[in-house]
This record gives C-alpha cells, sequence and structure tokens, in this order.
C-alpha cells in the first residue's frame, strides 16, 4: 500500500523536534508492520497537549489504528488495545477502531481530546477528517461535564490539601474545571489546549495573572517540583467544586449508532 499517497504527515512548523517526530514515525511505521493494522490517527496527549509541558515531560503518543477486514469476523473477542511503553521520554499506545466507536457512541473525552489535539503527528486523510467530525456530532455536553468534575474532584482530594503542592497538580484540577465550566457556558465540546480553555472561561485579571504565573513555573520547572499554594487559583478552585453537581444520567450513550456502524464498515472496505 503506497501511504506516501494515503497518509499526511505534518511537516512544516511542527511543535515536536524532528528527531522526536522521526521516533515517534518510525514507532507507529513498526507497529503497523508488525500488528497488520492501519494507522487512521496519532497525536500527542497529556500535558504536550494540553500546551504546559515540563522540560522533563514525556511525549505521550495516542492513536487510533483499524486491523484488515478478516480480523473483524472471528468468533471471539481479539485484543483491541496496543501499548508499547518505551522508556522515559517515550510512550506510544492506541485504540482500535471498533473500540474507539464504542467509545465515541459514549461521548469519551479522552478520545475526544486526542481527535482535538493541537500535535498531529499523522492522518490518514481518508478517514481523520471524517473522523473528527463524528466526534463532533457525539459529544455529549452531560457526560462530558461529569467526567472533567469527576476528575477535579478526585485530583483536588488526592492532590492539594497540603500546604505545599507540586505545580501541574494545580493545573490538572483547574484544566478539567475550566472544561466542565466551558460546557456550562453553552459554548459546546471544551478544546483540548489550556490557554483556549482560560481564554473562554476566566476574565477575571487577578486570577489571569496568577494562571499566567503558574503556567510559567510549570513550564520551567520539572515534573515533580513543589510550591507553595496558589491563593487565587486554591479558592476559585474550592468555589467552583463547591457550586459544581453532578449529572445524574451521564452513562446515557449519545448520538445515532448507525453513524459509527457505517463508517466502521466504509474504513474496512477501504483498507
Amino acid at each position: 500500500m503506497n501511504r506516501k499517497e494515503e497518509l499526511k504527515m505534518v511537516r512544516s512548523e511542527h511543535p515536536v523536534a524532528e528527531t522526536v517526530r522521526a521516533r515517534v514515525l518510525a514507532e507507529l511505521a513498526d507497529i503497523e508492520s508488525r500488528h497488520d493494522v492501519t494507522v487512521l490517527f496519532a497525536c500527542e496527549s497529556g500535558s504536550r497537549g494540553w500546551g504546559f509541558a515540563s522540560p522533563d515531560s514525556d511525549y505521550d503518543v495516542r492513536f487510533v489504528y483499524a486491523h484488515r477486514r478478516d480480523w473483524y469476523l472471528r468468533v471471539e473477542p481479539q485484543r483491541d488495545v496496543i501499548e508499547r511503553p518505551l522508556d522515559d521520554v517515550l510512550d506510544v499506545s492506541g485504540w482500535e477502531l471498533r473500540k474507539a466507536l464504542q467509545l465515541l457512541h459514549r461521548s469519551n473525552p479522552t478520545l475526544l481530546e486526542w481527535l482535538d489535539s493541537p500535535i498531529v503527528y499523522r492522518e490518514d486523510m481518508r478517514w481523520a477528517p471524517r473522523l473528527k467530525s463524528l466526534a463532533s456530532a457525539f459529544f455529549s455536553p452531560m457526560r462530558g461535564r461529569h467526567h472533567y468534575l469527576s476528575m477535579a474532584k478526585k485530583n483536588f482530594r488526592g492532590y492539594l490539601q497540603g500546604d505545599t503542592v507540586r505545580f501541574k497538580k494545580y493545573l490538572y484540577v483547574l484544566r478539567p474545571l475550566l472544561a466542565a465550566r466551558w460546557v456550562d457556558m453553552g459554548l459546546g465540546m471544551p478544546p483540548m489546549r489550556f490557554a483556549d480553555l482560560v481564554a473562554g472561561t476566566v476574565h477575571d485579571s487577578t486570577i489571569l495573572t496568577e494562571i499566567d504565573d503558574l503556567l510559567a513555573l510549570k513550564m520551567r520547572a520539572n515534573e515533580s517540583d513543589y510550591g507553595p499554594r496558589r491563593p487565587a487559583i486554591h479558592a476559585l478552585i474550592e468555589s467552583m467544586l463547591a457550586d459544581a453537581e453532578l449529572e445524574r444520567e451521564y452513562k446515557r450513550p449519545w448520538g445515532e449508532v448507525a453513524m459509527l456502524d457505517a463508517f466502521l464498515l466504509d474504513v474496512l472496505e477501504g483498507t
């Protein structure tokens, strides 16, 4: 199969260093060869995708892939995840297409973030644009809001109770809270980039200054570095958590599953 004709590889002004990107692309090509699959989409997840990586942050490469048609005609379910944790610098893992579409039917926020990542390593231009459009169609405000509020509450309880905290943990609470606020404001699917979330949801100059200072610290410090509480941000987080209520019906599937069935069939017939 002629990959040059079928795949768009992001080359110009890529935010990831050429040496790292070349290694990522080589790993993806090796995965395709070893597992006899087609990578439809590959991106950066985690802090680099959110836009507040530390100097020692690793690279979290996430992808969606499809097997050949016959793989889907077996009686017994097969493994639907490929995981290749390599070292402290690069971690590569992906979801099989049918699994990804099942998660999309449940408006899985993690998958939606992948498809909105500002750092894309590879896209199959036959399928990636359609997959991204399905993401928009299957976004559930209720489920997304529940996911982000649950994440914020869990991280707040686990990481922000002491007099000193790891810089990145403030962002790991603040980012999902602002994503929930984005939904509550009727703005649709929250963007993955933290800067976009802040721009759309925070308008208090004191808080904006605190966030800017925290980001500067986070992007200079190592992942494990600690510092004193940030009073304004801490107060904002406590206020938002106190006001937030979780939805009870968040597990309800979202959207018309026939759209996902049609996409899966088209991919299998076209690969």
